[in-house]
This record gives C-alpha cells, structure tokens and sequence, in this order.
C-alpha cells in the first residue's frame, strides 16, 4: 500500500482538499459533535497545518486526529477524491515516529496483544475465566462498568470464546470447485469462532477444498489505523506468501479491504458476495426461514469494498426470509478496529442509535459481515437486554443448509 510518509507528501495531499464542506453531514464524529475540527474537512486542514509547520503537535491536535473512525463515508462523498484514509494514516504514522521510544513499545506491544493470531485462543480463554470466575459480575456489581474504559473492556470480554474446531488444514469437499484458501484474521478467532466454522461447513458443501494456511496472521489493518504502517506491510508479505498458490477468502470485510491493497492479494475475495453470486447446485437445498433478519452494513463493506448488498443478496437465497436493513445503515456503528477501547464514550454514543433501531424492527437475528462490529453490537445487545441474535451472515446460511454436517468436535 503506498505510504504518505513525509510531511511534505501530507500537505501536498491535504491540499487537494476544496473546503467544500460536502463531506461534513456524512462525518459521524461531525454529527455527534458539531465542531468543525471533529470533521473531515477540519482534520485535513489541521494535518495541512501541522505538516506546513503552522500548528505545533499537541493533545487538542492528537485528540481530534485520534477521534476520526475512518469509516470513509467523506470519501465517497468527496468531488475531489481527496484520499482521506492514506492521509489519516500517514498522519498517524508521522505522530508516532516523533514519540518517545518507551510510547512506541508499549503501542506496538498493546496491538500485538490484540492482533496476534497466536494471542486469540489466550484472549477468549481469557474471557471464559472473567465470565466463569464471576469477575463480570462482580465488576458490574461495583459499578465499575460505568467507567467507559472499564466498561468497553467488560461488554467485550462476555463475548470473547474459545478458539474455532477448526478441523485438519486441508479438507476434502463432497464435489470438486478446486481449493480455496480461508483467510481467518486475528481476534475472529476468539470473537466469532462459529462464523470459521460455519464457513468451513458451508464452502465444503459448495464444494471447495477448503485450505487453511498456518502461516497467516492479522491482516494488518489494525496497525496501519494505528500508525504502524510497516507492520501492516510485513504483515501483508507474510499472508501474500501463505496464500501464494491459492485464491483467498475472507469472512470479515474490513480484513479483505486490507488483504486487497497488497497486489498478490488484491483478488481475495469476500465471503458473502462469492457465495452470492455462486452457482448453487441443486443438490445443496436451503430450508425456509420465516423470520426477520436485520442488516448491519460495516462501512468496510459499504465504504472500502463498494459492495453493500453483500449480504442481502446472499441471503435472499433462503426461502420466506424477511430482510431489512437498520435505519441509518451508513453510519458507523462505533466498532472502527480498536477504536471501541480507545474511545470508549463516542464509540457506545454511535452505537446507541443503533440498538434503538434495532429494538424496534422486531428483528431477532443482526447480521453483519465484519468482526469487530459483530463484537461490538454483540455487546450492546447483551447491555440493552434484547433478545437478538447477532451473526455473521454464513452462520444462518450453515444453519438452513439441509442435511448440513455437525461441527466437528
């Protein structure tokens, strides 16, 4: 992916903004806030500041640079097509080569936690014992779950499991299509180990030979949000090795638009439009499902991947279902990566909207086709004591599969 590295870059990008102000009623923050430095326009004419060497770096500066959620609505809504995802990147990237040396290593040591795919079976045990030792209680009980860092933290680790029953890496299908190789991610593997299986079911009965590398790790979008943009490339390099002699899926949105600006990547595909748009064999019956499903477009998928029918259109495949799509579907939920633990109080006031949608379409099934608002509205359902389901939308696939196998144990 092309770096915006040098402050002379930033301010060239950064010029080619008009100050239209079109992209303000689409900025979430800018709606939460009313202020112009918490827009898209404002963050690039503080980047354009600073990188001119007008504006000195400061905690005002960092925060409103910190608050953006790169969802990239204002891209899409830009007559300029100023590229507002690499500028907020580079700028990010700038910020933290000028920290000191023992910021940077707790930084980077902080996303290695999160973003290891080797730390996800320790992160879900680890939310298995907060729930089963009874320290989720006992923190709510305290109130310490008022406390927006504390609290994020809480609704999280109630929905943090063990890692997926993945069976052997390469599995044989029941009719040939070729391999196909499943790109897993990192914290998926804690948070939605039944979308991996049922992604492994449910490719098997299409007919591939599902092929999952050992070698491949986080995506590496987590880093580059977060100003480590060459720990995003390494990452990059490794999965474009693992994934080298095979077409490559993935079932969180956002991942695949990060697998997708490295070339050897850039066909990966996402999980729901190429089984959308696969020709189903008659062998492979869907039962009827008549309830409600409510769509939850990420703004990966609506934003980065330009492809916001995904999901509908996969799912219209089951007979008698009844989709419908959450109200304000283009704005963002509050997920953004790690964005709900770094700013725990605009993250829950983005999703509250949403959990107020969601409760009155009388809906009992959310999908949505990326991991961290999968997590995210998983938690603010559970807060909000609704009786929802929030899934990803392969598993209510897997589950109206007739004669559908049983997950390996």
């Amino acid at each position: 992916m092309n770096a915006i590295a040098s402050a002379s870059d930033l301010a060239k990008v950064a010029d080619r903004c008009v100050r239209c102000g079109l992209c303000l009623p689409h900025c979430p923050t800018y709606r939460l806030a009313r202020q112009e430095a918490e827009s898209p326009r404002g963050r690039i004419a503080l980047i354009q500041a600073w990188a001119e060497g007008e504006l000195q770096d400061s905690p005002a500066l960092q925060r409103h640079l910190d608050t953006c959620l790169e969802c990239l609505a204002c891209e899409r809504a830009c007559p300029t097509l100023v590229p507002f995802a690499s500028l907020m990147d580079g700028a990010r990237a700038a910020h933290w080569r000028h920290r000191p040396a023992w910021r940077r290593g707790l930084h980077q040591g902080w996303l290695l936690l999160l973003a290891s795919p080797g730390m996800a079976a320790l992160t879900g045990a680890a939310g298995q014992l907060y729930r089963g030792l009874g320290l989720a209680r006992l923190v709510a009980a305290t109130g310490l779950s008022r406390w927006p860092a504390i609290g994020a933290l809480h609704l999280l680790a109630q929905h943090l499991e063990g890692a997926p029953c993945i069976p052997p890496v390469r599995l044989a299908p029941m009719v040939s299509r070729g391999p196909i190789g499943l790109f897993l991610g990192c914290i998926a593997r804690a948070a939605q180990p039944g979308a991996i299986e049922a992604s492994v079911q449910v490719l098997r009965r299409l007919g591939y030979e599902v092929v999952i590398p050992p070698e491949q790790t986080c995506c590496g979008g987590m880093h580059r949000h977060n100003g480590l943009p060459q720990a995003a490339d390494r990452r990059l390099q490794t999965n474009a090795r693992a994934f080298a002699d095979l077409p490559a899926v993935g079932l969180a949105s956002a991942c695949v638009a990060e697998l997708r600006t490295q070339p050897q990547l850039a066909a990966t595909q996402e999980l729901c439009r190429l089984l959308a748009d696969l020709d189903w064999p008659a062998t492979v019956p869907l039962m009827p499902l008549p309830r409600r499903i409510a769509l939850h477009v990420p703004c990966s998928q609506r934003n980065r991947l330009r492809d916001p029918d995904a999901a509908r259109d996969l799912l219209r495949r089951i007979p008698g279902v009844e989709l419908i799509d959450l109200p304000e579907n283009d704005s963002c939920c509050g997920a953004a990566g790690t964005y709900l633990l770094q700013q725990p109080r605009l993250s829950q006031a983005l999703l509250q909207p949403k959990l107020t949608h969601l409760a009155a379409s009388g809906a009992k099934i959310l999908v949505t086709t990326n991991t961290g608002c999968a997590l995210h509205l998983a938690a603010g359902v559970r807060d909000a004591g609704l009786a929802v389901e929030a899934l990803h939308p392969v598993q209510v696939i897997a589950r109206q599969l007739a004669g559908m196998e049983q997950s390996p144990t």
